[in-house]
């Protein structure tokens, strides 16, 4: 029996904590459409729960943003109001929606306060775009120099990028102007390879940049990682 009893009570708790997870999984933006006189009209819901209690916007009536009053969630229904002008008239236009069991979609019911008008609207949840990160600028000449042998050896890169793709040219090693290979920029980072000889002997040196808003600071060296030296470049006008 008290067995009974416990798991009653562990079911009663499930209950009582389900519309709080679900109230927390309401916030964000939801994108729908709505008919109105035949028309299309596309509606922009930011929500934010809190417990219960909704608030948020709505974007795309004729009052726009408009605030949402009065929100809140009971179980899987979501309700509130906002007041939305019309042809130089105010109305009050009130929310009633259903959230789906996957919690993706929201089907309101909404229109004026005295039901002379009415419409419905399926808003389903919209992921936020994931900003991209910008590509950093490494256009142009950059300079410096490097140690070697106990004297220092002025270098110079002549880059262009299109894209993540970088090409280009680095002056000052044994061969003269050399051209780079796969260059390319991954988040603040460029990298390239480019032959160069030296008493006679070609060598693949591997370079990798971090890149400032006015600096790249090289590391690079021989592939096999027998010799390596550091640069820091210059944006050279």
């Amino acid at each position: 029996m008290r067995k009974v009893l416990r798991m009653a009570g562990l079911v009663a708790l499930l209950v009582g904590l389900a519309p709080c997870v679900r109230a927390a999984d309401l916030s964000g933006t939801w994108k729908g459409a709505f008919d109105f006189q035949g028309s299309s009209v596309p509606l922009t819901l930011h929500l934010t729960v809190a417990g219960n209690a909704v608030t948020g916007t709505v974007e795309g009536l004729e009052t726009s943003p408009a605030e949402i009053h009065d929100g809140k969630l009971d179980g899987t229904t979501v309700s509130f109001w906002l007041n939305t002008v019309y042809q130089g008239d105010m109305y009050k236009l009130v929310y009633r929606g259903t959230v789906s069991a996957a919690g993706d979609e929201i089907a309101f019911t909404f229109g004026t306060e005295d039901g002379s008008w009415g419409t419905q609207l399926t808003a389903k949840r919209s992921v936020d775009a994931v900003a991209t990160p910008a590509v950093p600028d490494v256009n142009g000449n950059w300079k410096g120099a490097f140690e070697f042998n106990g004297n220092s050896v002025p270098v110079a890169f002549h880059l262009k990028s299109a894209g993540r793709v970088v090409t280009g040219t680095v002056d000052g090693m044994a061969a003269g102007s050399i051209e780079i290979h796969e260059g390319k920029i991954d988040g603040d980072t460029v990298t390239f390879w480019l032959n160069t000889v030296y008493q006679g002997d070609t060598y693949k040196l591997v370079y990798k940049g971090k890149v400032a808003a006015d600096q790249i600071a090289f590391s690079f060296g021989t592939e096999d990682g027998s010799w390596s030296a550091e640069v820091k470049a210059g944006k050279s006008i």
